[in-house]
Formats: structure tokens, C-alpha cells, sequence
């Protein structure tokens, strides 16, 4: 087995698990302003301290625009 091949079977696992972790992600790629006012409104209806709520990762892309992911509970404790 090459380096690479468990590399990739590594990252395969781990992406996996962490989408069976009972979160629910939902991606959104907006211009910046709308990704912001996106994110406020997310984080109001979903608090954080209810739905553990937040942005899992971001990044800019080419375009100018922001990917953003963000994670939740399904339902509040």
C-alpha cells in the first residue's frame, strides 16, 4: 500500500464519520454582504446555545463570493 492510497483511504474514513456525527450542514456560496447577513440569520434562528450552532468552514472563491458551511443540532436540547 502506498503512502497516497492510505492517505486517501484516511480521508475517505474520516469524511465519513463526520458526516454520520448527527449534525446538519447546509452550504451556502453568496456575495459577501449576503453571506454575512446569511450567517446572522442563521445563527437567529438556530442559537448556538440551543443548536451548537455554527460556521463548520469558509473559504472565498474566484468568483468574489464566500462558501460557507454551517452546522447545527436537528433539534434544540
Amino acid at each position: 500500500m502506498t503512502p497516497r492510497s492510505l492517505n486517501e483511504r484516511l480521508a475517505s474514513r474520516s469524511e465519513k464519520l463526520r458526516l454520520n456525527d448527527g449534525f446538519v450542514r447546509e452550504t451556502f456560496k453568496l456575495p459577501v454582504e449576503d453571506a454575512r447577513r446569511r450567517a446572522r440569520a442563521y445563527l437567529k434562528e438556530f442559537p448556538a446555545e440551543a443548536y451548537m450552532t455554527m460556521i463548520e468552514r469558509y473559504r472565498p472563491t474566484a468568483d468574489g463570493r464566500i462558501e460557507f458551511t454551517m452546522r447545527r443540532l436537528p433539534t434544540a436540547d
